[in-house]
């Protein structure tokens, strides 16, 4: 029995530490190292106050390279085209100066919407800006009645502590 009440103070204990990564939109890893090939999972925990989700758009920051959104069945999936802050190098001579900066995931139907009760990822992948640090994604969600736009911002640092509706995080490594 006692054994049985250390797990269940342990699990506690695990799931009030990550409170923040449960109730906000945020990305499943968090960290990467310049120049590499990530992996974006959009995590969304549930909906707009009781509501169904129907449509995740996804802001990109500048600096991040050939993004490649993964389809959802029952979802439609679009992409915004549009200059990029900083042309690179397309690896054959020439010079890449427009790209998606955004990705757009809504759904089908009524029947393919994200209900509040359940929980879902969005994913797509990208190369990643050269300069280590912080950067943010903006992420909207619409929702059958209402929606988030998570997109706040902290005055100073990384830590999204205090804010309502905060844009999802991802810290940029430097190689090692």
């Amino acid at each position: 029995m006692k054994h049985c009440c250390i797990n269940f103070a342990a699990a506690c204990a695990l799931l009030a530490g990550g409170g923040t990564a449960f109730a906000h939109v945020s990305l499943q890893d968090r960290t990467t190292t310049v120049l590499s090939t990530y992996k974006a999972v959009v995590r969304v925990p549930h909906g707009c106050e009781g509501s169904a989700t129907k449509l995740i758009r996804v802001a990109l920051p500048a600096g991040f390279q050939g993004v490649k959104p993964m389809p959802k069945p029952g979802w439609n999936l679009s992409t915004t085209q549009g200059k990029l802050a900083a042309p690179y190098d397309d690896g054959h001579g020439g010079m890449v100066t427009e790209g998606v900066t955004e990705v757009t995931w809504a759904a089908a139907s009524k029947d393919s919407m994200l209900p509040d009760a359940h929980y879902d990822e969005f994913v797509f992948r990208s190369r990643v800006p050269k300069e280590a640090g912080p950067v943010w994604f903006r992420i909207f969600q619409g929702c059958e009645k209402g929606s988030t736009h998570w997109a706040e911002l902290p005055a100073s640092g990384t830590s999204d502590r205090g804010l309502k509706h905060p844009a999802a995080l991802l810290e940029i490594l430097p190689a090692k």
